[in-house]
């Protein structure tokens, strides 16, 4: 099947075409949800020359014998596992015969789909191992979605529907990446499915950047946020954040300063007063906002990666997402802990905060978007600034709304909601990104007495931000 059909197939065209092809052959392992991915090959016509084997293995003793153990059934490692073994048979058991003819993969899913009670969480995790030509080493893609549908058969169509596209796409798609990914969502109606994260590996992608393929999940709308780990290790969401006190700092990072490490300190402090027992598992994110980020496609990934990696050299995990509004965020955040979680951010930012303009799209304005971000145990963070004008120091105390909202502003301090930083580094007042920009794109070394050494590394060493030597 060309990779550039005139039109978009369904998803039983997509599973009969690789019915039809001969040279891919393979397991398909489901678990939870019933076998709904196979269905689709089953119903589309001549199966028999592309499914070697079809199983599920639904209890738990028995998955553990096949499998081996786990901690919890519905998880990365359990899938892993799951492909890692049915592909070794498959191949064990047939290369002798057909090896050098057929492109072997095993399609693998864990499940949790909605339950009776509709108390649980709806998601699964998926992926495919196969090779690209015989006798190659295989290449994977693993992914995870939340299933977003109220009722459970629905639930099953849509997982079935994926879990086909993503066979598809693995072997037509595997050289085009965005379209690889836009296609796992073909034949569903926008709001069925959230793709959150999506993990390449293999010859095929070998020249495939982790962290491009999930910002691309945002960037098409397939998620509200990517997150990686300090190493540059895609994340899963709710596994990153499950539970934990969060502490979470805003910003373009073009490039990371001194004063940006010095409010995630002072936050991080102060948090820490708040969560008591729990001060030790608080995990501190750098979220850059898509809407940060230039809008041509290219630079704008050139330009993510290269914050992404600055940012690295703290030890922090990074998040970036399509939230411009802070009570996205913070709905997002929300759903994975119920710890406290802390935004920190400068005295200008926090005044933006109560400008009306960014609740526009809310039917109670204002008052519904602040209701919104100061829910549970949510605290805003403050961090002062130093006016470059008079040289004055502002802070909290000294911010200037107008008369009613200064009401609003006053009452949310009483609650501690807002909360003032303390101890601050007061030589870094006056250290401001755009500067430090134009400085290294003029040539002042002074820039790097403004940012960490860290960070002054990489900008000089992969000419980052318009650095020229």
């Amino acid at each position: 099947m060309s990779q550039s059909e005139s039109r978009q197939l369904s998803t039983l065209e997509k599973a009969f075409a690789i019915n039809l092809d001969a040279g891919r052959y393979g397991t398909f392992a489901e678990i939870g949800a019933g076998q709904e991915v196979v269905r689709w090959f089953f119903q589309a016509g001549g199966a028999a020359g592309t499914i070697s084997k079809s199983i599920s293995a639904y209890d738990m003793q028995v998955s553990d014998a096949i499998y081996g153990e786990c901690q919890r059934y519905v998880s990365r490692q359990r899938l892993e596992s799951m492909l890692k073994c049915e592909q070794s048979l498959t191949r064990e058991r047939l290369s002798e015969k057909r090896g050098s003819e057929s492109c072997f993969f095993t399609f693998a899913d864990t499940v949790s789909a909605r339950n009776y009670l509709g108390t649980n969480e709806c998601h699964a995790w998926m992926g495919v191992r196969f090779q690209a030509v015989p006798n190659a080493d295989d290449s994977v893609i693993i992914i995870h979605l939340r299933m977003l549908d109220d009722n459970n058969a629905a639930q099953q169509e849509a997982l079935g529907i994926v879990g086909v596209n993503l066979i598809y796409a693995a072997y037509e798609k595997n050289q085009q990446p965005e379209e690889m990914l836009a296609s796992l969502v073909d034949g569903l109606s926008p709001g069925r499915v959230e793709i959150d994260m999506v993990d390449c590996s293999g010859p095929v992608f070998a020249n495939v950047d982790k962290r491009v393929m999930t910002l691309r999940l945002v960037q098409l709308g397939l998620t509200g946020a990517a997150i990686f780990s300090a190493t540059g290790e895609v994340l899963q969401p709710s596994e990153a954040l499950r539970k934990r006190p969060l502490l979470v700092q805003r910003g373009r990072f073009r490039p990371l300063t001194h004063v940006n490490l010095d409010i995630l300190e002072t936050a991080g402090r102060k948090l820490e007063e708040l969560c008591g027992n729990q001060a030790n598992d608080i995990l501190p994110i750098m979220e850059i906002s898509m809407h940060n980020l230039m809008e041509d496609s290219q630079v704008c990934l050139e330009d993510f990666v290269s914050r992404a990696d600055v940012v690295s050299t703290t030890g922090c995990t990074v998040m970036v997402s399509d939230f411009p509004e802070h009570h996205r965020l913070v709905a997002y955040l929300s759903r994975y802990t119920d710890q406290p979680i802390g935004l920190a951010m400068g005295l200008a930012n926090l005044k933006n905060l109560f400008n009306e303009k960014f609740y526009e799209d809310l039917d109670g304005g204002l008052l519904e978007g602040f209701g919104r971000i100061f829910k549970e145990q949510i605290k805003l963070l403050i961090y002062p600034l130093k006016n470059r004008k008079t040289g004055k120091l502002e802070s909290l105390e000294s911010l200037n709304l107008s008369a009613s909202l200064h009401h609003l502003l006053q009452y949310l301090v009483d609650r501690q909601c807002i909360l003032p930083l303390e101890g601050i580094a007061h030589q870094h007042l006056d250290i401001h990104s755009p500067d430090v920009l134009r400085m290294i794109a003029c040539g002042d070394d002074e820039w790097m007495t403004m940012v960490p050494p860290g960070v002054a590394s990489i900008i000089k060493g992969r000419s980052l931000f318009g650095y020229s030597g």
